[in-house]
C-alpha cells in the first residue's frame, strides 16, 4: 500500500522544515509506503525554496508550484492529480495537525471505511461557528461526523469520483456520503500555530461558507433531477391558479361579483407554472449533458492514474 501526503502550503516556510521531521518519524514506523506532495500556493516568504532545499534529504519528497495563490481547493486538486498513492491524504502544512497522527486514520480507513475525517480537539478561536456550521451541514446531508473542516485520509476512488469547484474541498464527505462511500471519523489533536498567520480569517469566510452549504444542498438534492425542484413549483403554481380561477368562476356566475383582478392572478400564476415546467425540462437535458461531462472526467482521471 502507498500513501500520498498531499500539503498545501501558502507562506509557510517556517513549518515545513519540523512538518517533514514529523513526517519522516510517522514514516518509520508504519508498514506501508509514503509519499509527500507539497503544493507551493504562490507563496511569497520563500516557502518554495525552502522545500526545494529539503528534496535531497527526504527522497519521497516532491513538490509543484503555483505561479500565483489559487486557493486550498485548487491546491489540493493540483496534488491529488500527480500523487501515486491508492490512499490520499490531505494534511496542511501549518503543523496545527500533527503528522504522526496519520497512521491512526490511515489504520482506521483500512478497517473497512472508503474516507476517514478528522475531529478536531483542542481550544481554537472559532470553535463556536464550527460547531454551528457543522450541526447545519450534519442536518442538511444527514451526516453522523462531527467535523467537516480538518484533515482527512481517503481512498483514490474518492477523490477520481468528483470534479471539485473552487471551496468545495470541505464538502468532500457529503459529496463522498451521497455517492454510497462510507465514511469514519477518528479524533485529532488541534495545536496552536507556531509560524505565520492564518489563511482562514473574516467573517467572510463564515458567510461563504454558508452559501456555499446551501449550494452543495441544492446540486445533491435537484441538480441531478431538477424537474423535481421546478416541476413542484410549477405544478404547485398550476394548482394555485386553478383552484383561484374555480373560486373567481363562482363569484362571477353565482354570485354576480366579479374582480379584474383576480382574473390577471390566475393567467399570471398558470403562466409561471408553465414556465417553470419549461425551465425544468431544459435542466433536466443540462443535467443529462453535466452527467456525460463528469463520466468522461472521471473516466480521464483512472486513465490517467493507471
Amino acid at each position: 500500500m502507498k500513501l500520498s501526503v498531499v500539503v498545501p502550503a501558502y507562506n509557510e516556510r517556517g513549518n515545513i522544515p519540523l512538518f517533514m521531521e514529523k513526517v519522516e518519524s510517522m514514516r518509520r514506523g508504519v508498514d506501508f509506503e509514503v509519499e509527500v506532495i507539497v503544493v507551493d500556493d504562490g507563496s511569497e516568504d520563500g516557502t518554495y525554496e525552502e522545500v526545494s532545499s529539503l528534496l535531497p534529504k527526504y527522497p519521497y519528497l516532491r513538490i509543484i508550484r503555483h505561479s500565483r495563490n489559487l486557493g486550498l481547493t485548487a491546491a489540493l486538486d493540483t496534488g491529488f492529480s500527480v500523487a501515486t498513492g491508492d490512499i490520499l491524504a490531505f494534511y496542511p502544512a501549518d503543523l496545527q495537525y500533527d503528522p504522526e497522527e496519520i497512521p491512526r486514520l490511515v489504520e482506521k480507513l483500512r478497517s473497512g471505511y472508503d474516507i476517514v475525517a478528522g475531529w478536531k480537539q483542542g481550544k481554537y478561536e472559532k470553535a463556536f461557528v464550527s460547531w454551528v456550521y457543522n450541526r447545519i451541514a450534519a442536518r442538511l446531508f444527514g451526516l453522523k461526523i462531527h467535523d467537516l473542516n480538518s484533515v482527512k485520509v481517503f481512498k483514490r476512488e474518492v477523490y477520481e469520483r468528483f470534479v471539485m469547484r473552487q471551496d468545495w474541498h470541505r464538502y468532500l464527505i457529503p459529496l463522498a456520503v451521497n455517492a454510497g462511500f462510507t465514511v469514519g471519523e477518528e479524533k485529532v489533536t488541534l495545536y496552536p500555530r507556531k509560524y505565520g498567520k492564518s489563511k482562514f480569517k473574516g467573517p467572510g469566510r463564515a458567510i461563504v461558507g454558508l452559501l456555499d452549504l446551501i449550494s452543495v444542498k441544492f446540486m445533491l438534492s435537484f441538480v441531478k433531477k431538477p424537474m423535481l425542484l421546478f416541476g413542484t413549483a410549477g405544478l404547485s403554481l398550476s394548482l394555485l391558479a386553478f383552484v383561484i380561477g374555480v373560486i373567481a368562476l363562482y363569484f362571477r356566475f353565482v354570485l354576480n361579483k366579479g374582480y379584474r383582478p383576480v382574473a390577471y392572478l390566475v393567467i399570471l400564476l398558470f403562466l409561471s407554472g408553465l414556465l417553470l415546467f419549461a425551465i425544468g425540462f431544459i435542466a433536466e437535458l443540462l443535467a443529462t449533458v453535466l452527467h456525460r461531462i463528469e463520466s468522461i472526467d472521471i473516466h480521464l482521471k483512472r486513465k490517467n492514474s493507471k
